[in-house]
């Protein structure tokens, strides 16, 4: 998903994976452009179900930082749900993964 805020563009990044032996989940904001831009803005995810929330802020990552980088990095760049969690949020624990992602791009002063 591709977002135009503040004349520059973002992407939603979403993907599964494993951590450790646990299925997990994790989204970040990517940046088109250099690493030095992207520092101009910051952002914050959230995801929630069944009376919780789970939010993330953070600095969004160069799209020139491949996916891989960012994910294995394990440097806090982006927001990780474990499957059990992501379950709960959807509702219960079925296997069906219903998660309404939600955010807000901030452009820093």
């Amino acid at each position: 998903m591709v977002f135009n805020c503040f004349g520059r563009q973002f992407c939603l990044h979403f993907e599964a994976f494993q951590l450790g032996m646990a299925p997990s989940y994790m989204a970040f904001l990517r940046f088109m452009g250099d690493d030095n831009e992207a520092k101009k803005f910051s952002y914050s995810l959230e995801v929630g179900g069944n009376g919780r929330k789970l939010i993330w802020q953070g600095i969004p990552r160069s799209i020139r930082d491949g996916h891989r980088k960012v994910r294995d990095s394990q440097d806090g760049a982006g927001l990780i749900i474990q499957r059990s969690l992501a379950l709960y949020f959807s509702g219960g624990y079925r296997q069906e993964l219903k998660l309404r992602v939600t955010g807000r791009i901030l452009k820093e002063e």
